[in-house]
């Protein structure tokens, strides 16, 4: 019974089918067995949460020295104190640690950077007379050299060494080159008596990461032998340089290429902006498998080509051989958002939802992007709710993505159920609720949050934070304070504030303090670039013919080209692109007819109409 039961544990993969497992083992009385305990706790730690496991655990009668390490081994990376605890318990009860507990305990109090407490198993290290240990030794060298680069430490652990092994001089070199202490590293590796394929790999790679490439050359040509890592250290290491001829060169010399170096190949390729390079690498590739997959298709989104990335997706899936995993859905989520690709952005949620896949923080918050840049909030906001965990993010692009749908309102609403969740916000999400008041004409509460963070959360505004106060205080037509506002802040105003400021002062008829801005402006700054382009668009918008020409004249002596904007959007399977006054598109007059049509019911609402002049001349020209 006992061997059946446990080769039901091993192949356990729920929760719901361990707790059905432990039921049996509760039924059978072999909850205790010294054997059975600690397969328990490590398949209980792999499927639920460690409360569960700990549950397990503190219920077990007399549990021995190996349900102890197991214990420990399960809270690495995840509790310190749980772990002294448990280790505090085991003295209490005269268990004695062995060498594993050491390792244990020292590898988890490395990940929190405890090294208090690692000093004082240390010293039970020396207790026990484990001192002379070359297994222990070498984890507390490795823990010095870790937590903290507690350089000094783990130098004095490694020559009080009576016996060193390779893997002492190893984490040793490993050590210096950590710290950029090339030198040391490179002495201590011509000491060494005897050196493996880690020694070389360790040191090659870590002069690859410094960027120093002629020593790199210089130990890669005196490796006896050199394997995989060796190869790929150099191509990264030439890539990080951005030697991209260098890096192709090692690869063609590889004995045998493998996915990994045909993925740095194409990894570098893109951080230049060669993507057709990129591309052809890729086709040329024997063997893909997802990570390959994932740099083509995060190429193509790093170059704004969104559609392609979608189609090297869709080529993915008919291939078949590999799934698309968290990385693959989040990129091609992000793709979504850009093109605002709706139709594809649900057939992903779909997915999700069909092959059951858990929703990491990171792919939730790429869907909530998703989701609200196509405009669909209702679903934004059931990825919100349903998702567990939330990081600051989350919040961040639930906040945005109703504030860019028009509920401000709601989005502020939002905010403050964070701030009473005691979640603490940072900079980047007072610009997303400065951004929904001003949008939203929360003019109250939008100055209320503004000293909110400063006052509450400690946090220095940024330019960004004064440009939301200036737009919201302008857009009220309250330019006065808008001005007095700018002439307190602690920064200087930049071309962005400035022209909300004109754009505002023009709205509301504010001509003497318009002139007076413009006349600052230039005094400070006549030659400014940003500001040249800003006064030019606003004199013509005015029908300032004459400052329009003067500032053009001004901007073409300094070379200086108007960028059109650009948007784009799906319809079915094709993907529409537009600058700004398009002549170009087939439905150019539809279009612009629409818009002609949506400009006269605005006039008919609003009491400062647009002008249709722009769109009337354009329309009689088709």
């Amino acid at each position: 019974m006992e061997q059946n039961l446990l080769k039901i544990l091993q192949n356990c993969k729920t929760k719901r089918h361990l707790n059905q497992t432990h039921l049996q083992f509760l039924i059978h009385g072999l909850q205790n067995n010294s054997f059975v305990l600690p397969k328990l706790i490590t398949i209980s730690s792999q499927l639920d949460s460690l409360d569960y496991t700990l549950k397990i655990f503190k219920n077990s009668q007399n549990p021995n020295l190996i349900s102890y390490n197991t214990m420990i081994k399960c809270f690495i990376g995840k509790s310190h104190k749980a772990t002294l605890h448990l280790y505090n318990q085991m003295k209490a009860l005269k268990i004695n640690p062995n060498s594993y507990t050491f390792s244990f305990l020292l590898r988890c109090f490395e990940s929190f950077e405890a090294l208090k407490d690692g000093m004082i198993i240390h010293g039970d290290v020396l207790k026990m007379g484990l001192g002379s240990s070359v297994f222990v030794q070498n984890i507390l060298l490795d823990f010095y050299a870790k937590c903290g680069g507690n350089l000094g430490s783990a130098l004095r652990v490694f020559e009080e060494m009576p016996d060193r092994d390779v893997v002492s001089w190893n984490s040793m070199i490993g050590a210096y080159m950590a710290r950029g202490e090339i030198e040391s590293a490179i002495g201590l590796f011509e000491l060494m008596p005897e050196r493996n394929a880690v020694t070389w790999n360790s040191l090659l790679s870590g002069l690859s990461k410094a960027g120093n490439m002629s020593l790199a050359s210089s130990v890669f040509e005196r490796m006896p032998e050199r394997n995989e890592i060796a190869w790929n250290s150099m191509i990264s290491g030439y890539l990080k340089m951005g030697n991209l001829d260098a890096a192709r060169s090692i690869f063609d010399q590889m004995p045998q290429k493998t996915v990994a170096s045909w993925t740095a190949l194409i990894s570098g390729y893109v951080t230049i902006g060669d993507i057709e390079s990129a591309r052809s690498v890729f086709n040329q590739m024997p063997v893909k498998n997802v990570v390959s997959w994932n740099a083509m298709i995060a190429g193509y989104v790093h170059s704004h080509m969104f559609d392609e990335a979608l189609r090297v997706f869709h080529k993915m899936l008919v291939d078949g051989k590999y799934k698309p995993d968290q990385t693959t859905l989040i990129t091609v989520l992000s793709a979504c958002s850009h093109l605002s690709s709706l139709e594809h952005g649900k057939w992903i949620d779909s997915y999700i939802k069909k092959n059951k896949l858990d929703l990491s923080v990171p792919l939730g918050n790429a869907l909530i992007d998703m989701f609200a840049k196509c405009g669909d909030v209702e679903n934004a906001k059931a990825v919100f709710n349903k998702m567990a965990n939330k990081c600051i993010i989350t919040w961040t692009s639930m906040v945005s993505g109703l504030a860019v749908n028009g509920q401000c309102r709601e989005a502020l609403d939002l905010f403050d159920r964070m701030c009473l969740e005691k979640i603490k916000p940072d900079d980047v999400i007072f610009v997303t609720v400065l951004s929904a008041c001003t949008h939203g004409g929360l003019v109250e509460e939008g100055k209320r949050v503004f000293d909110q963070m400063a006052l509450q959360f400690d946090i220095k505004p940024r330019i960004e934070h004064y440009g939301c106060m200036v737009d919201l205080l302008g857009r009220a037509g309250r330019l006065e304070e808008a001005v007095s506002f700018i002439e307190s802040m602690h920064l200087k105003p930049n071309d962005v504030i400035c022209a909300s400021l004109l754009s505002s002062c023009q709205i509301h008829g504010k001509g003497d303090l318009l002139e007076s801005i413009t006349r600052k402006i230039l005094d400070q700054q006549p030659s400014n670039p940003g500001y040249l382009m800003l006064l030019s668009n606003l004199s013509a918008s005015m029908r300032r013919w004459a400052d329009f020409s003067s500032f053009q004249v001004a901007m073409r002596q300094q070379g200086i080209e108007k960028v059109p904007g650009c948007s784009s959007i799906q319809v079915g399977n094709i993907v529409h692109e537009f600058l700004a006054k398009d002549t170009r598109h087939e439905k150019r007059k539809e279009i612009y007819g629409i818009l002609y049509s949506l400009n006269g019911q605005l006039k008919a609402v609003f009491d400062s109409p647009m002008s249709c002049e722009n769109f009337t001349n354009l329309i009689t020209a088709f």
